[in-house]
């Protein structure tokens, strides 16, 4: 924050009963020099300073003090706000450029502390939100904004901004929110595990289907495991997708659009059960490590979601299927330096090795382009 010096000398001064010229004598200054600091156009040295000081019999902080400036009225800017759920005034969110698109991205809280973030929604508007920036916009040259439900995608961010100073800032959303924000041109990259229910391959029959005309390149995050996730020693004996019908059993779904609700509703179909035979079908966790933080904390006794959220809360889990979770981007940001920092840290050992301990991934396919 920028600050002024204020000088009270004129008023020590006379208060004192010195004239001008004489008090330049003391201090070894002229006349002028003594008017142009009373005046505030000139400022002392440390010498000048304490001489006059010590004429004047005073502290320094008597003569001269810092008078901090007002800081600038935030600045308010017009974004598109990335959210899979309502945003409300107060919201934290970074602020992110896609291509000539100012985007915004909710931030949440730990339980303990806040987040980071680059300004709060101030008006919610349709489609387009304003947003109070905390300051000046850094240069998005070092930022890429990916949209999608990977729990480890923080392990891949901090080894990037580590590495590179790229910073990758997370927008939670399923993988055909994501995918379609991508087509719209307001995130870099989407990540993806949508499974073609006739073929069983993941992702590039649904970017075939419903955007045939969209130039985008596939990359390999890595495989992981999906299925139930529940309380430590499983107590309600959940082992098939029949087990959630019964009455005493509490389900927590994931929002439509995502590959384990995908997962759930054909499981669902083959054997025979309609989705109002569970109880919580119809409540919602956005994210795998959102519902089962649900199931932590007693508030569901099952959800579906990947082995690292389980993991990450101590929780169980009982495999159904292995999914292959793909980056995709256009092929035109593939080929940009930041694109290619963030491909080869894929390619790292280092990297690897967290994903595999930490996640329980298998990364054997890891930053293969398969498309």
């Amino acid at each position: 924050m920028d600050a002024k010096i204020q000088n009270q000398l004129s008023d020590v001064r006379k208060s004192r009963g010195v004239g001008a010229t004489e008090l330049a004598r003391r201090v070894g200054v002229s006349r002028q020099t003594i008017h142009a600091i009373e005046a505030g156009t000139y400022v002392p040295n440390t010498e000048v300073t304490l001489r006059l000081a010590r004429e004047l019999e005073v502290p320094v902080e008597e003569l001269f003090s810092l008078v901090s400036e007002k800081p600038e009225a935030p600045e308010c800017v017009p974004a598109e706000v990335l959210s899979a759920t309502p945003v409300a005034r107060g919201q934290a969110v970074r602020v992110c450029h896609v291509g000539a698109r100012r985007v915004g991205i909710p931030v949440t809280a730990s339980p303990y502390f806040l987040p980071e973030a680059d300004g709060v929604v101030s008006h919610v508007g349709r489609g387009m939100a304003e947003l109070v920036s905390f300051g000046k916009e850094e240069s998005s040259a070092k930022k890429m904004v990916m949209a999608g439900c990977d729990p480890a995608i923080g392990l891949v961010s901090r080894m990037v901004e580590r590495l590179s100073g790229v910073e990758i800032v997370s927008a939670a959303a399923s993988s055909k929110l994501a995918l379609r924000w991508l087509a719209e041109g307001k995130v870099h990259i989407a990540g993806s595990h949508l499974e073609d229910a006739e073929t069983g391959e993941f992702n590039l029959p649904f970017l075939k289907s419903e955007f045939p005309d969209e130039d985008f390149a596939v990359v390999t995050f890595a495989r992981w495991e999906e299925g139930f996730v529940t309380a430590r020693g499983n107590p309600k004996e959940i082992l098939k997708v029949e087990d959630l019908a019964r009455k005493k059993v509490r389900f927590v779904n994931r929002e439509a659009g995502s590959g384990s609700r995908g997962l759930l509703d054909r499981l669902l179909g083959e054997a025979g059960l309609a989705g109002k035979k569970i109880v919580g079908y119809e409540r919602v966790a956005h994210g795998h490590l959102a519902a089962a933080y649900m199931v932590l904390t007693e508030e569901a006794d099952c959800c579906l979601a990947t082995r690292s959220a389980a993991q990450t809360f101590g929780l169980d889990f009982v495999p159904l299927q292995s999914e292959r979770y793909d980056f995709v981007m256009r092929r035109e940001t593939m080929e940009t330096p930041v694109a290619q920092t963030f491909l080869d840290v894929l390619q790292r050992a280092a990297l690897r090795r967290k994903l595999e301990v930490l996640a329980g991934y298998d990364t054997t396919e890891t930053g293969a382009v398969i498309s």
